[in-house]
C-alpha cells in the first residue's frame, strides 16, 4: 500500500482508480492525460528530446543533466527537420567531437569525449516550412542542460583569461562564471577592495546556469571581480570579469558628420569622417553614399571603433568610418552621405564638399 499514496501522481495500477471514490467518473486513464496536460511546459517539451542509453534504451530527459567529463552522449530527437541548438564554442572551433545528422524520422546528435567546456545547454526543434519560408514550432521542442563534471575544472573554461561586462540600467547584467558541478559553493569577489559581494537573492542572485545575475546594475557595481568555487576540494579561482557601467539611450545610432574641409582646391585631399557614440556592446554597420561612386572613383574607407570612459562611471563607445578621397576633383565635389545602422534602426547623416 507504500506504493498507493492519495498523492501519487505516477499511477501505473488500474485498480488504483477504483479505490479512490473522488475519481469515480473519471476513465481509467484519465489520470495519465491530466497529468500530462498540467505538466509544467518545460517537461512537456522534453517529450521530442531522448537520450540513448546502453542497450539501444532511451530516457526522456529532465531539465538538467550530470555527466562526468570524459563521457560520450547522443541526443535523439524526434521529426524529419529537425534543428539543434548547442554551447557555441563547439561551432566556433569546428569541433570534429561533434556529430549532427538528420535521419528519417529523428535528429542525431553525438558529442563524444566530452570536456568540462562542453557544459550548457542543448536543445532542439522542428522547423516548420513552406516553401523557402521556415519557422520553429514552439509546441515541439525540448531541451536539456548538460553538467561534464571535473573536479580539476569547477568553472566552465573560457577561451580569454579577462572579460568586460557591460551594466546597463535597464537590464540585467550576468557575470558567466558558470561551474560544471552543480553542488559547488560559489561566492562573488570585488578584486579592490578585496572583499566577498554579498549574494541576497534579491538584486544579486546565483544562477547555476548562468552565473551571479545583477538584475539592477548602478555605476556602484562597475570594478574588477571574479568568482570562488568550492566542492569537495581546494577553492578554485574563476577568470577576472571587468564591469564597465554604461549609461546610453538605446535606439538607431546617433551620428554626426564632418569634412576636413567644406570647400577644396583640385588635388586637395579630403577626408569625410561619420562619427557614432553608442551602448559598448552594440556594433554599428557604415554605408556611404558619395559623388564619383557610380563612375567607381577610387576612395579609402577605413572603420574602427573604441571605448572611452566619460569621466562619471559611464563607458561609452565610439565607432568611426573615415572616407578619404584623394587628389579631390571637380566630380568629386557634392554630397556625402552616411548611413549608421544597428539592431534599432539606421540614422542617415550627410555634409556637402564643394569644388573652390
Amino acid at each position: 500500500v507504500i506504493g498507493q499514496p492519495g498523492k501519487s501522481k505516477r499511477p501505473k495500477e488500474p485498480g488504483e482508480n477504483k479505490i479512490k471514490p473522488v475519481n469515480k467518473k473519471i476513465k481509467p486513464k484519465a489520470p495519465k492525460m491530466k497529468e500530462r496536460e498540467s505538466a509544467d511546459s518545460s517537461l512537456k517539451s522534453q517529450s521530442i528530446l531522448t537520450q540513448v542509453m546502453d542497450k539501444g534504451r532511451f530516457q526522456k530527459l529532465a531539465a538538467t543533466l550530470s555527466l562526468s567529463a570524459g563521457e560520450s552522449i547522443e541526443l535523439r530527437c524526434k521529426g524529419s527537420n529537425v534543428t539543434w541548438n548547442y554551447p557555441s564554442y563547439l561551432d566556433t572551433f569546428k569541433d570534429s567531437r561533434l556529430s549532427i545528422k538528420q535521419l528519417d524520422r529523428y535528429g542525431q546528435l553525438i558529442l563524444a569525449n566530452s570536456t568540462a567546456a562542453d557544459t550548457g545547454e542543448y536543445s532542439c526543434w522542428l522547423q516548420l516550412c513552406n516553401g523557402n519560408k521556415c519557422r520553429k514550432d514552439e509546441t515541439k521542442t525540448g531541451s536539456t542542460y548538460i553538467f561534464f563534471t571535473d573536479k580539476e575544472e569547477l568553472f566552465v573554461p573560457t577561451p580569454s583569461y579577462f572579460e568586460i561586462v557591460y551594466l546597463n540600467p535597464d537590464k540585467p547584467a550576468v557575470i558567466p562564471c558558470r561551474v560544471t558541478t552543480p553542488s559547488a559553493k560559489v561566492t562573488l569577489h570585488r578584486e579592490f577592495p578585496a572583499e566577498e559581494i554579498e549574494t541576497d537573492g534579491t538584486d544579486i542572485i546565483y544562477d547555476v546556469k548562468k552565473g551571479f545575475v545583477y538584475q539592477h546594475p548602478t555605476s556602484d557595481h562597475k570594478g574588477i571581480v571574479y568568482c570562488k568555487a568550492e566542492s569537495q576540494g581546494a577553492p578554485q579561482i574563476s577568470i577576472k570579469y571587468h564591469l564597465l557601467y554604461v549609461e546610453v539611450p538605446k535606439g538607431p545610432p546617433s551620428a554626426t558628420i564632418a569634412a576636413s574641409s567644406n570647400r577644396a582646391e583640385v588635388s586637395d585631399s579630403v577626408h569625410v569622417i561619420c562619427t557614432v557614440l553608442g551602448e559598448p556592446d552594440v556594433d554599428v554597420n557604415f554605408r556611404w553614399q558619395y559623388p564619383g561612386q557610380e563612375s567607381e572613383r577610387p576612395v579609402i574607407i577605413q572603420n574602427f571603433w573604441r571605448l572611452i570612459n566619460r569621466g562619471t562611471g559611464h563607458t561609452t563607445r565610439i565607432s568611426k568610418s573615415v572616407l578619404l578621397i584623394e587628389d579631390f576633383e571637380a566630380k568629386d565635389a557634392g554630397n556625402y552621405i552616411c548611413i549608421a545602422q544597428n539592431l534599432q534602426g539606421k540614422t542617415t547623416v550627410a555634409t556637402t564638399v564643394e569644388l573652390n
